[in-house]
């Protein structure tokens, strides 16, 4: 078992995902708050207040965090999720009202299906709705129902991406990933470096390996920027600060690097958050945490896109990593 970011307690995970086209957004919510911190090495990201989670800034604790499809277009779904936490009476207390705290970051999928079809307000709301604290559905659900990975080559030569989550458990201590990976890059074995899911040949028939590919001199074709991204939350259970809620945000950052390759391109907006709920007094230092932040997402990366099915839209196959195997050399 790989387990769950909801296996950390505070900690509830609800997806909505739209019917009409593959998008969708995914909501972690912390009702009793967390402390949080957050690490951008992407190029091109699409993000929502990010800036107040800076262990200088004042603001100590977010109420949830929000993962979207739709590019920038998605971030609106963020604020279904503050009325969905208001009517609650979740936020920072500001006298009149409290004020929910909501980051997001999104991922770009407009290049399937309908790209006027985005999640909105009431995506988000639906969300929260569907928010629970047992293990989240994964592969083309919420923020990975549009995912594709492995576009270096082209979009047309990639493979379904998806959302996937995953726990580690160390002296009593648990930290939980959820990871929706819409790379540009190959995903692979954090292991063997065996690619998983990524570019595929020219004839769709098999996965070639895009290190390998670009080292050879097989030349990338021109990518926007902002149309990939691997965006996700990392929780714990243990009592941090700001400054040490950021550090494990960038230490999470390890396992997107040992499970997508290439990864944090120009072409990608590679976020990751951090959420510490507190729960547990003591932790077991700083390394270990980075550690384990780091293998919990190495295995929500893979957990990603082995969940994810297969899709047809606009004329276009993505196949899952289920439906092909890897090359051998």
């Amino acid at each position: 078992m790989t387990g769950a970011i909801t296996d950390v307690l505070g900690i509830e995970v609800g997806h909505h995902t739209d019917t009409r086209r593959p998008t969708g957004c995914s909501v972690v919510i912390a009702r009793d708050g967390a402390v949080a911190g957050v690490d951008v090495r992407g190029a091109a990201p699409g993000t929502r207040e990010t800036d107040l989670l800076g262990p200088t800034h004042t603001v100590q604790q977010v109420h949830a965090v929000l993962l979207a499809g739709g590019s920038a277009f998605g971030l609106d779904a963020a604020g279904g999720v503050m009325r969905w936490l208001e009517e609650r009476g979740i936020g920072l207390d500001v006298g009149p009202v409290r004020v929910p705290i909501v980051p997001a970051a999104v991922l770009f999928d407009l290049m399937v299906g309908d790209a006027r079809i985005r999640p909105d307000a009431d995506a988000g709301y639906a969300a929260c709705e569907a928010a629970r604290a047992q293990a989240p559905a994964e592969g083309c659900v919420g923020a990975g129902a549009g995912a594709v990975v492995g576009k270096v080559f082209g979009h047309a030569r990639g493979m379904k991406g998806g959302i996937g989550t995953a726990s580690v458990r160390v002296g009593g201590v648990t930290v939980g990933a959820l990871v929706a990976c819409n790379a540009l890059g190959d995903v692979v074995d954090p292991d063997t470096g065996a690619v998983i899911a990524g570019a595929r040949s020219a004839d769709g028939r098999r996965m070639i390996d895009t290190r390998r590919a670009l080292l050879a001199g097989e030349p990338p074709i021109p990518i926007l920027a902002g149309t990939n991204t691997t965006i996700g939350v990392i929780a714990t259970d243990a009592t941090l600060t700001k400054v040490q809620a950021t550090r494990l945000a960038q230490g999470a950052h390890d396992g997107l690097a040992r499970a997508i390759n290439p990864v944090h391109t120009v072409a990608d907006g590679d976020t990751l958050f951090a959420l510490a709920t507190g729960r547990v007094a003591s932790h077991p230092g700083m390394m270990v945490l980075a550690t384990m932040a780091a293998e919990a997402v190495a295995k929500a990366t893979v957990r990603a896109v082995l969940a994810a099915q297969s899709l047809n839209e606009n004329g276009l196959h993505f196949p899952a990593a289920r439906d092909l195997r890897t090359p051998k050399g």
